[in-house]
């Protein structure tokens, strides 16, 4: 026990829990405007997979990594408004039709890879994001370098939460956009644009999705891998419910899923606990149900979740 507490109170444990932390953080808050707005997005998982890839492909292509990045937003925002079109416009099922657009992005992102790259026996990388320390405050004893020294997508990230949290709370926009997941007849009743509600916030999630993705290939893994995203679009949706679709709780979902896959990369390598590397891999998302089970069992999601809006039920 002492040993795996040694692994917990370093530095690098910590540094490590806020990268890993930070797509699944920039895609939960994604995933929690979607849902606030009264859309399941299930597309996250491909939309993140296809960022992964286009934002790669740009990234290795330009030279650029943030034009990487913001084709990976671009590539997001427009599976968010295809999304909008099938499950706002058309009321077509999102279950039916989140699923549907993970299986199409994830069959364009195998196939675009594909057709770009072929199959090379040395899969192409590019030169990752670098780390960015703070000037000042990365000097601080402990605290300096775990949170003030990394690459500059996380920053964005962790200050994403504080800025979704008064978008969310302390904004006309927002008072909207919570009042349609709750109640879309008085939403409507009130002058407010369901459907341009839901779409909007149907492509900040797929952009937040989208860069996302880029992050595992362009801040974390440096290269595309088919099993890049590895279910965790799967995750923040379990974390979006542990976070009770609010971005200070989400952020912390975020984080205890961040600290429990940092920690089984560092039991791993350390050789501390003798178990086959699945048991491992299986940990994080373990965790995460457990969570799930014991903090959000009377978690009330907006009331408008999954309800369709059509102008002639008014």
């Amino acid at each position: 026990m002492s040993e795996i507490l040694e692994q917990i109170f370093q530095i690098g444990f910590f540094t490590a829990m806020l990268r890993v932390a930070t797509p699944l953080l920039l895609a939960t808050l994604g995933e929690m405007f979607s849902e606030r707005a009264g859309v399941l997005n299930l597309g996250i998982e491909g939309i993140m997979l296809l960022g992964a890839m286009v934002g790669f492909a740009a990234g290795y292509f330009s030279g650029s990594l943030w034009l990487g990045i913001v084709a990976a937003a671009v590539t997001g925002i427009a599976f968010g408004g295809l999304m909008g079109l099938l499950t706002v416009s058309l009321g077509l099922s999102q279950h039916v039709s989140g699923l549907g657009i993970t299986l199409l992005c994830s069959g364009l992102a195998f196939f675009g890879y594909r057709l770009i790259f072929g199959q090379p026996s040395q899969p192409p990388h590019v030169d990752a994001f670098e780390s960015v320390p703070l000037p000042w405050f990365s000097d601080i004893p402990f605290i300096g370098p775990i949170l003030f020294d990394h690459v500059t997508l996380v920053y964005i990230a962790f200050l994403l939460v504080p800025f979704a949290a008064f978008l969310l709370y302390r904004t006309p926009w927002g008072l909207n956009l919570r009042t349609v997941g709750e109640n879309l007849q008085a939403a409507a009743s009130a002058g407010v644009s369901v459907a341009w509600k839901r779409y909007q916030a149907l492509m900040i999630s797929g952009a937040l999705f989208g860069i996302a993705g880029a992050y595992f290939s362009l801040a974390q893994f440096n290269a595309f891998t088919f099993g890049v995203i590895s279910g965790r679009g799967w995750v923040c949706i379990a974390l979006v419910v542990l976070g009770r679709w609010d971005p200070w709780r989400c952020a912390f979902a975020a984080l205890l899923f961040g600290a429990v896959d940092a920690l089984q990369l560092r039991l791993q390598s350390s050789g501390i606990i003798d178990l086959p590397f699945q048991v491992f891999l299986l940990l994080p998302f373990l965790v995460t149900v457990v969570a799930m089970a014991v903090l959000a069992r009377n978690a009330r999601a907006p009331a408008s979740l999954l309800v369709p809006y059509r102008k002639e039920e008014r």
